[in-house]
């Protein structure tokens, strides 16, 4: 099952050889050029372990990485910094980075730092729901769904709202309550977002060859996940 790494850099060429590096480790690769938009990343996108730059303009590795552990404390993070200094690893590691690699390196090193973190944050299979009539597979902990063995290529909101029905077949969820589960109490937004990420999600399931569409739409309510005997 394929992780995918967000890489933030504010250099392109860098990104490019990260992207390269990793890509050829078997990886998926996003990228970010500046903190700001690491943050919209990790809140569109899937993402299982975000290497950072430390040396950016306007907010730099530290203060995004403080940003990241704001949100979530389970998402790795490793730092990558120009400075061979103790009060810089000091600073990164109590900042909330989970290892931090000094440029330049080697590529071997990088890709097993990442595969390191991986298997700390992901120690194993649990927490996952298998639907043989769909072919469906999700892994709660490290966020991948397949079908039929191959990567469903969801984002962060379609995945949880993927996990919200599938674990409970048959049961109807409000679109507020939807709402409220995978964007959080505080977010303002209307019903309709919930409706245009549905929309979004049955496409993808029927372009990766779901048998049936398992979203089904409870009018006047919210939506139910149903699955064929």
């Amino acid at each position: 099952m394929t992780r995918q790494l967000l890489i933030v850099d504010d250099e392109g060429t860098m990104r490019q050889l990260l992207r390269i590096y990793l890509v050829k480790a078997g990886y998926q690769v996003i990228e970010a050029s500046s903190g700001m938009e690491c943050m919209q990343r990790i809140r569109s996108d899937i993402c299982h372990l975000v290497i950072l730059d430390v040396m950016m303009p306007g907010m730099d590795g530290i203060g995004t990485c403080k940003q990241i552990r704001q949100q979530t404390r389970d998402l790795p993070i490793l730092l990558l910094t120009a400075k061979e200094t103790t009060e810089q690893k000091v600073i990164g590691l109590t900042a909330g980075a989970d290892d931090y690699l000094i440029k330049p390196f080697d590529s071997r090193e990088l890709v097993a730092r990442v595969e390191s973190l991986l298997r700390r944050a992901y120690p194993g299979n649990v927490s996952q729901i298998e639907l043989p009539s769909l072919q469906l597979r999700l892994d709660a902990n490290g966020k991948i769904a397949t079908i039929a063995g191959k990567d469903l290529l969801l984002t962060g909101k379609e995945f949880e709202i993927l996990l919200l029905l599938a674990r409970r077949p048959g049961r109807t969820f409000a679109r507020e309550e939807i709402l409220e589960m995978a964007w959080g109490m505080e977010y303002e937004g209307e019903t309709r977002t919930v409706d245009t990420h549905i929309k979004n999600l049955r496409e993808k399931l029927r372009l990766a060859g779901s048998p049936i569409d398992p979203v089904i739409t409870v009018w006047g309510i919210g939506y139910k996940f149903q699955v064929p005997v």
